[in-house]
C-alpha cells in the first residue's frame, strides 16, 4: 500500500454479506471504474467455510488488477488462503500475534475508532495503516471521528491513515486533503451501480 501524499488513495471495503458468485463481477466492474489500492474482505460471518469461498472468489479479481487484498480480524485465515494481509477491528489488539504470523512483508492495519491513543499505540508497534472512523453517521456508541485528527495524524505521523464509515460527499474534500486512503464500503455498494456511484465520489474531491 503505497501513499501519495497529493490525492488519497483508494481503499474498498467489501458489504457485511453478498453473493460469492455474482459479487465479484460487480467488484470488477468498480475496480475497472477507478485505481484501487487496497480491498478489505469484511463479511460479517465467522464461518471459516463462507470466509473461505468468499476469498476465493475475491483474490483473483483483486490480484489481476494488482490490488492487495486483506481480510478483517482472521490472521490464521489471511495466512491459509494467500491474502496479503488483515485488517484488526478492536484497536489493533493482536498486532504482534499478526505480525509475527504472517511476516514483514504482509499489510497489517488496525481501526482505532476515534482514539489517537490508540493509533499512536499501534502506529508505535508498526502497523501499516491505521484506519479511524466513523466520520458522521450515527453507528456504534455514537461517536465520530473528528477532521481535526486526521489533520493532527497527517502532519505528525508518517503511518498512513484511512478514513472510513460515513463518507458523506459534503465531508469528502476536506477528508481528502488529511488523508492517505478513503475508505468506501455502503457509500458505493448500496447504490445501484457501485462503479458510477464511485465515480461520483471521486470527482468531489
Amino acid at each position: 500500500m503505497d501513499t501519495d501524499q497529493q490525492r488519497p488513495q483508494l481503499y474498498l471495503i467489501t458489504p457485511p454479506v453478498f453473493d460469492p458468485g455474482s459479487f465479484p463481477d460487480q467488484l470488477a466492474a468498480v475496480l475497472d471504474a477507478q485505481p484501487v489500492a487496497c480491498l478489505r474482505l469484511a463479511l460479517a460471518t465467522r464461518d471459516e467455510d463462507e470466509l473461505s469461498r468468499a476469498a476465493d472468489a475475491l483474490r483473483e479479481v483483486a490480484h489481476a488488477r494488482d490490488v492487495a487484498l486483506v481480510i478483517e480480524r482472521h490472521v490464521l485465515l489471511a495466512a491459509r488462503l494467500g491474502l496479503d494481509g488483515v485488517h484488526l477491528t478492536e484497536a489493533g489488539r493482536g498486532y504482534r500475534a499478526a505480525r509475527a504470523e504472517l511476516g514483514d512483508d504482509a499489510i497489517v492495519g488496525a481501526f482505532c475508532a476515534a482514539s489517537r491513543h490508540d493509533g499512536l499505540t499501534v502506529a508505535e508497534a508498526g502497523a501499516d495503516y491505521v484506519s479511524f472512523g466513523p466520520v458522521s453517521g450515527a453507528l456504534g456508541d455514537g461517536t465520530t471521528a473528528p477532521l481535526e485528527l486526521f489533520q493532527w495524524w497527517s502532519e505528525m505521523i508518517e503511518i498512513p491513515v484511512v478514513a472510513e464509515g460515513g463518507l458523506t460527499p459534503e465531508l469528502l474534500p476536506a477528508l481528502a486533503e488529511a488523508c492517505d486512503f478513503l475508505g468506501f464500503g455502503d457509500e458505493i455498494w448500496s447504490e445501484d451501480d457501485p462503479a458510477a456511484a464511485l465515480n461520483r465520489l471521486v470527482a468531489l474531491y
